[in-house]
């Protein structure tokens, strides 16, 4: 007979005063914590036009040293309506004394990158280590990205590409708002 798994016992956290308790080294990332949506532009000289797109990203912990990560995006129309699913990736943000972050954030079209930086508080800077590809991955040779939150509360995000032969350049750019905390 089949015993269901009992339900998890480590809840995450995406609330600064929510159960559990964020860890020391996750202090000058605690405004992050939560899901934040919103809207961007994005180009890219290998695309035939710029385009808008909307994103949500949601930030989270279980207690240590490190975020959960992740963010979702889809192209919009004209208007504003939804097109079809864009970018999306996954990772783990790990702490480190004095603001350092190593950030791991893979994605589902075979793209694997380490990304170092730092956090203060207001901004994180996080620019590649290392990126890793599959076989059929397009050419990703570095990344740059900007999560800066503004005296209104908006977390503006920003990403420079290096990829298909191009050179590091700017690629997205997003306004978001926090939504409700997930718990």
């Amino acid at each position: 007979m089949f015993d269901a798994a009992p339900p998890y016992p480590y809840p995450e956290s995406a609330g600064a005063d929510e159960a559990p308790a964020p860890h020391a080294l996750l202090a000058p990332v605690l405004g992050l914590l939560g899901s934040w949506r919103g809207r961007g532009q994005g180009g890219y000289p290998t695309l035939d036009q710029d385009f808008a797109y909307a994103q949500e990203v949601t930030f989270s912990h279980d207690g240590r040293p490190f975020l959960r990560y992740e963010a979702r995006a889809w192209l919009l129309d004209a208007d504003g309506t939804p097109l079809r699913p864009s970018a999306r990736e996954s990772g783990w943000w790990r702490l480190q004394p004095d603001g350092r972050v190593e950030a791991l954030i893979t994605q589902p079209t075979g793209i694997a990158e380490i990304a170092v930086g730092r956090a203060t508080g207001t901004a994180v800077d996080l620019s590649t280590h290392e990126v890793a590809l599959t076989p059929t991955a397009k050419e990703v040779n570095a990344t740059r990205r900007q999560y800066t939150l503004t005296d209104d509360g908006t977390l503006t995000f920003v990403h420079d590409l290096a990829a298909v032969g191009q050179p590091l350049q700017h690629h997205l750019s997003a306004q978001l708002r926090r939504t409700a905390p997930a718990g």
